[in-house]
């Protein structure tokens, strides 16, 4: 054997392990749009990388696309928030064990001018009542999101079908929670929001907090290791060390830690 050839040999036996254990030490995520608009993984991610040696690649979509997507095999983690859907998921086997990761709580938020006039309310029933009895703009995520899904069971708690006003007053965006919340400036209508994506949000204009503090506006986080047999493609090993890492006191404390303009934005609950 030459000597150019020995080296080219030697270059793939080095090359070609490195490059698998680069692919094997890399996962996807699919998550939600409200962790992603935060700014939670552009703080949290580095630290993760660097406790645990893994590139973290997020999918950010809404609660319900990112379990369909999970469900389909496309990733590896699944990271959401609206807990009988991911409940659902493990049961029909498509994820391993759901674990609680932490909180927030949303919030209603809206013009200056506050047409429904529900401004300090900690009712949140009595206040969509209010917003559906006046007709008030309420943009809606309408995309079967973690928010969506929490919106929905909220008017139902008070009694009243919105989709009665479908295209009038209650606007269905069909975007994520940004894109909604710009939306809702832009018309001057109401929003509901989890809190952590309005302190980050940028465009609030004359909009402002109006309902806040009903217990019934809690926002819990799980996170979900993809069942390998049903998705062999899953890494398994991998996955499991991102979500131990997430729960354990290390990964506890780098969220209780993230913070925008002095407000903790999500808090870690892990068991």
């Amino acid at each position: 054997m030459s000597f150019k050839s020995a080296l080219k040999s030697l270059g793939f036996a080095i090359v070609f392990p490195v490059a698998s254990l680069a692919q094997a030490d890399s996962i996807l995520v699919q998550s939600t749009t409200s962790t992603k608009n935060s700014g939670l993984y552009d703080y949290l991610l580095p630290i993760a990388k660097a406790d645990t040696g893994l590139t973290v690649n997020v999918v950010a979509v809404g609660t319900g696309q990112a379990i369909k997507n999970a469900a389909n095999c496309d990733g590896d983690v699944l990271l959401v928030h609206a807990k009988a859907s991911e409940e659902k998921f493990v049961k029909s086997g498509f994820g391993v064990e759901r674990f609680d990761l932490m909180y927030n709580d949303f919030i209603v938020v809206g013009p200056g001018n506050d047409p429904a006039g529900i401004s300090g309310s900690r009712n949140i029933a009595a206040s969509l009542t209010a917003i559906a009895a006046k007709k008030a703009l309420f943009a809606s995520r309408g995309d079967d999101s973690g928010t969506h899904k929490a919106e929905l069971r909220l008017w139902e708690v008070a009694a009243t079908d919105p989709t009665i006003g479908s295209g009038e007053w209650y606007r269905e965006t069909g975007s994520g929670m940004g894109a909604t919340l710009n939306a809702a400036v832009g018309m001057g209508a109401y929003a509901m929001t989890d809190r952590a994506t309005w302190t980050k949000f940028g465009n609030k204009g004359d909009f402002k907090i109006h309902v806040e503090g009903d217990k019934r506006l809690f926002n819990q986080y799980g996170v979900i290791l993809v069942n390998g047999k049903k998705c062999p493609s899953v890494k398994t090993e991998a996955g499991q060390r991102f979500i131990s890492w997430l729960i354990s006191d290390r990964g506890q404390q780098a969220i209780a830690a993230y913070k925008v303009n002095g407000d903790q934005l999500f808090f870690p609950n892990a068991k």
